[in-house]
C-alpha cells in the first residue's frame, strides 16, 4: 500500500514562512478556520496563549500549513510548526525547486529579493541547481 505524507518544517515563525513558501512555489496557505478556534477556547480546550492574530486573522500559534493549488493529490502538504529553538546545522533533508523551463538567474534574483540568501551553485553533468537558505535559513534547492 502506498501512503501520502506531507512535509514538516520547524520554523521559530510558522505564519510568516508559511506565506513565503506559498509565495515562492504559487501554492495557497491554508485558510485558518477562526469558529473553531474560538470554540475550542470557549470550551476551554485551548487558551489564548494557543493562538495568535496574523493578518488580521485568529489562527493557532503552533503552526500554518501550504498546499498545492490543486490539492494534496499533486503535492505534499508542508506544515510550518513553531519550535524554540533555533536552526543551527545543515538540514539532512531539503526542498528542490523545479522551475520547468524557466531559466534559473531570475528565479534566483526574485527569491534574494524576497529574503533567500544564495548559498552555492552546482552541476553535475548537464543538470545545473543553485542552493539557497529561505528567511529562516533552511536550506533549499532551485533547478530546471
Amino acid at each position: 500500500m502506498a501512503y501520502e505524507f506531507q512535509v514538516t518544517q520547524d520554523s521559530a515563525d510558522p505564519h510568516t514562512l508559511a506565506d513565503w513558501w506559498a509565495e515562492t512555489l504559487g501554492w495557497q496557505v491554508e485558510p485558518s478556520d477562526e469558529a473553531l478556534i474560538r470554540r475550542m477556547l470557549d470550551q476551554g480546550h485551548a487558551t489564548e496563549d494557543d493562538t495568535r492574530t496574523h493578518h488580521g486573522v485568529l489562527v493557532w500559534k503552533a503552526g500554518a500549513a501550504i498546499r498545492h493549488p490543486e490539492g494534496v493529490r499533486r503535492a505534499p502538504r508542508v506544515l510550518f510548526q513553531l519550535v524554540p529553538e533555533a536552526k543551527t546545522v545543515k538540514n539532512r533533508m531539503h526542498l528542490d525547486v523545479r522551475t520547468g523551463t524557466e531559466d534559473l538567474g531570475p528565479v534566483v534574483e526574485a527569491l534574494v529579493a524576497r529574503g533567500a540568501t544564495v548559498l552555492h551553485e552546482g552541476r553535475q553533468g548537464p543538470f545545473a541547481w543553485v542552493t539557497l537558505a529561505d528567511p529562516e535559513g533552511n536550506e533549499f534547492c532551485v533547478s530546471r
